[in-house]
């Protein structure tokens, strides 16, 4: 059996973005930090994240079909330390951009997908996600990496 101690230490070998996932459910914004996202395809346009079904954010994901992915740009650290901080309003003084199905949308990030949800799949401890992106946005902004278990440059 793999140890889940040795297995985290393995996996955080590899270099990752820093994403904030957000939607509207019930309406009500929701947010958190995350960096389980990748591509899926090009064609149709599809990327995929995933979200601990422990989390207290899986309702409301699992019960809404649109998300947005941000990307977020090396100057937004703290931004991302907020969405991971569980018990707060993340959106507390943040102003954002509504976007399709009232989607709140974060500002000046790397890059921005709007989604709306395509598929969800059972991995484990995780809920999958892929959404089909419907829109995006892209800058040169430097984006914000998590490498060993903290930030990187």
């Amino acid at each position: 059996m793999i140890d889940a101690k040795a297995l985290r230490g393995a996996l955080g070998s590899f270099a990752t973005g820093v994403t904030i996932v957000t939607t509207n459910h019930e309406g009500r914004n929701v947010g958190l930090t995350a960096n389980s996202f990748n591509s899926v395809s090009l064609d149709p346009p599809l990327v995929l994240w995933s979200l601990a079904k422990k989390s207290s954010n899986i309702d409301a994901f699992m019960n809404t079909g649109a998300f947005a992915v941000h990307i977020l740009s090396s100057d937004q650290e703290d931004l991302s330390n907020r969405f991971a901080t569980p018990g707060i309003d993340k959106f507390e003084g943040i102003e954002t951009e509504g976007g399709r199905n009232d989607v709140p949308l974060l500002r000046d990030c790397a890059a921005r997908f709007e989604c709306q949800t395509a598929y969800r799949y059972d991995g484990g401890d995780h809920i999958i996600f892929v959404g089909e992106v419907l829109e995006l946005s892209h800058s040169e902004k430097e984006p914000l990496l998590f490498h060993q278990g903290k930030y990187a440059r």
